[in-house]
């Protein structure tokens, strides 16, 4: 049988499809599901700004392989060149979606209803889209509510993948590299160039941090980008908070001396005593204003006017009166917290680093800074592909990074 007498159906992509790798993966995608490709244009842009256009007929034996195999080329920017409106299914009970969803991806995305492309807001991986009143916005699976009209399947669907290309004088330095030590300094200058454009222009910029940034004696940096007006949102777990708090009470951070780094005598209950006396001030900002908590991370946030969020998780100790333990809750003020962020610093924690990967949208760029190259790899394996990382220790990282800005 010859590759026009299989099913097949006709695709086209546009964009920076060569540097980006587009190009290889969607040939890739092709070849690794059984299919069969033939190009029937392909115009290459001339210039850093030119898009690249791809117009190839896609076949596979089966009408049910070729739409599995439509489904993958999707997010990869792919489209069929005819046009048709998105099907939509309504919810039949709260929380849940027909079974043919469509799964969103952190890449801009548009659906076509009524005739017309429709942007789809509040973008993110791992939603549905659902239609309302003529606009098109992510809605995750525990917030369906019966009738919603859902996307369903990928027809009507586009996705836009950010290219590599259009960032070609900014962070293409990094992008989905993992930074060695050596490259440190010049790491961070880019990271400072780009906090300081944000800064200048109004752009929000977001910290996901976690403990680590207080043991290796990054607080009074920390400080300093938020007195200088670089921090906009913390994201962070109670364990910052503790430790933060223990270091400006107590002068340790898990009972040891940060300046001469000797464990302490009974040291080992010096976050337990933070906790109680932020407790019994009533929570961080009480503390603030009654004087008893007066430096550090915290102090400088409700000082300043920063937004915080505080997640909880199983383990904690206490946990301090500010920490929000219901999961649902404390994803919800995350995602709130992280609307128009225009990009993200993630301090030495993983697993509130993954979670704020997977509520942002691929244009946000993200910064892991961790001294496990692991973790940044992990990050960006998870979907979050505008990742980039800097392996180095953080509270070197906050130092060079309070220097170099102005």
């Amino acid at each position: 049988m010859t590759d026009h007498e299989l099913p097949g159906e006709v695709v086209e992509a546009e964009g920076h499809l060569i540097d980006s790798d587009l190009l290889t993966l969607i040939f890739d995608t092709v070849i690794k599901s059984g299919g069969r490709f033939d190009v029937q244009q392909f115009d290459i842009g001339r210039t850093n700004e030119d898009f690249s256009y791809l117009r190839m007929r896609v076949s596979a034996p089966t009408d049910a392989a070729l739409g599995t195999l439509i489904e993958d080329l999707v997010p990869l920017g792919c489209h069929p060149v005819v046009e048709q409106d998105a099907l939509l299914r309504p919810a039949d009970r709260d929380r849940c979606a027909p079974e043919d969803f469509y799964s969103t991806t952190n890449h801009r995305t548009l659906v076509r209803h009524g005739g017309r492309w429709i942007e789809v807001a509040r973008q993110r991986m791992d939603a549905v889209i659902v239609i309302e009143d003529g606009r098109a916005s992510c809605r995750k699976l525990r917030d369906i509510r019966t009738g919603d009209r859902i996307v369903c399947g990928v027809t009507g669907v586009r996705i836009v993948p950010e290219f590599r290309e259009r960032d070609r004088h900014g962070f293409a330095f990094m992008t989905n590299d993992i930074s060695s030590e050596r490259r440190v300094e010049v790491s961070v200058a880019r990271i400072a160039e780009r906090m300081a454009e944000l800064k200048r222009t109004g752009g929000r910029i977001a910290f996901v941090a976690g403990p680590v940034v207080v043991h290796t004696g990054g607080v009074e940096y920390f400080s300093q980008l938020i007195r200088r007006g670089y921090v906009n949102v913390l994201l962070a777990g109670n364990a910052l908070a503790v430790h933060d708090v223990e270091n400006a009470l107590l002068g340790t951070s898990l009972g040891v001396d940060l300046k001469s780094g000797v464990p302490v005598e009974e040291g080992h209950k010096h976050h337990m005593r933070a906790i109680n006396t932020i407790s019994r001030a009533g929570g961080l900002r009480a503390a603030v204003e009654q004087g008893v908590l007066r430096s550090g991370i915290m102090y400088e946030c409700v000082t300043h006017g920063v937004d915080f969020v505080l997640a909880g998780s199983i383990r904690d100790d206490g946990p301090l009166p500010d920490t929000v333990m219901d999961l649902v809750e404390a994803q919800d003020r995350y995602t709130t917290a992280l609307e128009g962020v225009q990009m993200v610093l993630i301090l030495s924690t993983m697993l509130h680093g993954i979670g704020v990967g997977n509520m942002l949208p691929a244009w946000v760029r993200v910064v892991c800074v961790d001294i496990n190259p692991a973790v940044v790899t992990k990050l960006a394996d998870r979907g979050s592909s505008q990742t980039v990382g800097l392996v180095t220790d953080v509270g070197l990282f906050l130092h060079q990074l309070a220097q170099q800005l102005p």
